[in-house]
């Protein structure tokens, strides 16, 4: 394997960070990337989207989560390169030589994301991954133009390790995998900016017990239960931050918002920023890819509050000044209701295509082993003293009980007057209201009468 090297920089560059204390540059490539316009743009584009609705303090960026990332990437390779350093080929152990390449796909993992990228993509039908290793491949961008100067076929091959293409799984799993620098910073990160305590796992411990092995990364024995530690943070993180019900609903407002103002573009009677149009026309390219982010996004949200269309309007009223749905949980015997209660929201004069909606959320806290699927050969190996692996849940009763459940919820969105009079609406409404509030209870939804079993 080729050696891959940068130029040192004379001086060290160091960058104050709240989570991890100080992020170290050394290399001149990891300067020139982080330097670039595409990295920069990552300032302006925020980690959680909407939760900052919920989390007022969630306004951190893309940009210092890819730089933390970077860090503890750094950090692992340090300590494999000190303690497990690789003496012959094909002893599972580590070889620095892949430093560089993982450090920097550690700092560009997420480059590729836009502005609320999960619901952008879903409507847009993008990809945040594949647009990613555009990014670090396209020969006209600065990212690209600084790795070659490490080798010309550097950006392909930083780019196989976010495609999890790139043949030593070491590397791979260092930056993709169930207990990767990903996951480590952005809990940590989450944690911090939300105020929360959940995703504040033993990271230095984490670091401490961390090891490289033949077909991946694993940690030793004695470490068993700070990883322990480490997975029910994910599972309280998703529980109480990334599920919680108003982030969601604020989602859902964004995605009817942006949907209907695709639906009123393609009848020529709306006005939007240049580079936003190119999505709505479905003919966009890299460059207006990159000059997207939340403040071209809000800038559009702004104009089309003046919007002459009600229902958009309305809608980016409802999402700029924090307006979200109410919500009531529901599951497959009592989604049977949802017809009928859409038609009584439709009575009450809302237009149910645009203000109701399904959302689930549902999250694995720990995926052990599978062949195949989205989390294929990700499982957490525990080393034994005498260098055997043991799978984490075989050994842990707490991972164990966690193992395969879906934990989270599936609600029904709807607009919060359904729930309680609004002087605003005229008094008519009133015995729809009422009659909405007779299938809600607990936050759930009921049958007035149980149906009878076929």
């Amino acid at each position: 394997m080729a050696r891959f090297q940068s130029k040192k920089l004379k001086q060290e560059v160091v960058l104050r960070d709240p989570v991890h204390g100080y992020i170290h540059i050394e290399d001149k490539v990891i300067l020139d990337v982080f330097k670039s316009k595409e990295f920069q743009r990552m300032r302006r584009i925020k980690q959680l989207g909407p939760v900052s609705y919920v989390f007022p303090g969630a306004t951190h960026t893309r940009f210092e989560h890819n730089l933390g990332v970077y860090e503890l990437t750094r950090r692992i390779c340090d300590i494999f390169a000190k303690k497990y350093p690789s003496i012959t080929p094909g002893d599972g152990l580590w070889n620095d030589d892949n430093r560089l390449l993982v450090e920097c796909a550690g700092l560009l993992h997420d480059i590729g994301h836009g502005p609320y990228s999960h619901t952008f993509e879903h409507l847009f039908n993008t990809n945040h991954e594949k647009i990613g290793q555009k990014i670090i491949t396209d020969p006209n961008t600065e990212i690209s133009k600084a790795l070659k100067q490490v080798a010309p076929n550097f950006p392909e091959l930083v780019a196989s390790v976010i495609a999890k293409t790139y043949p030593n799984p070491q590397v791979v799993k260092m930056i993709s995998s169930q207990a990767d620098a990903d996951r480590m910073d952005y809990l940590q990160r989450d944690a911090y900016f939300t105020g929360v305590n959940y995703g504040r796992f033993d990271l230095s411990r984490i670091l401490r017990v961390i090891r490289p092995y033949q077909n991946g990364i694993c940690f030793t024995n004695n470490g068993m239960h700070a990883v322990e530690d480490y997975i029910v943070s994910r599972y309280q993180m998703y529980q109480q931050v990334y599920f919680h019900r108003v982030g969601r609903s604020m989602e859902v407002i964004l995605q009817h918002l942006l949907e209907r103002a695709k639906d009123i573009y393609k009848k020529g009677n709306l006005k939007v920023t240049s580079s936003l149009a190119s999505f709505l026309e479905g003919n966009w390219t890299l460059d207006d890819y990159l000059n997207l982010d939340d403040g071209v996004m809000e800038t559009n949200f702004l104009i089309w509050t003046e919007a002459q269309d009600p229902i958009l309007s309305d809608l980016a009223k409802r999402y700029l000044y924090r307006k979200p749905f109410a919500s009531v949980r529901i599951d497959e015997e009592t989604k049977n209701l949802l017809p009928k209660l859409r038609n009584i929201i439709k009575q009450t004069g809302f237009n149910p295509d645009y203000y109701t909606a399904t959302n689930s959320a549902f999250d694995e806290p720990y995926d052990a082993y599978k062949p195949s699927g989205k989390n294929a050969n990700s499982q957490i190996e525990i080393m034994q003293d005498d260098g055997s692996l043991i799978e984490l849940s075989q050994l842990s009763p707490l991972v164990r009980a966690l193992n395969g459940t879906f934990q989270g919820d599936e609600r029904f969105f709807f607009p919060k007057t359904m729930l309680s009079h609004d002087e605003d609406q005229p008094q008519i409404f009133d015995p729809l209201y009422e009659q909405f509030q007779k299938y809600v209870k607990n936050g759930a939804l009921r049958y007035l009468r149980k149906p009878r079993k076929k």
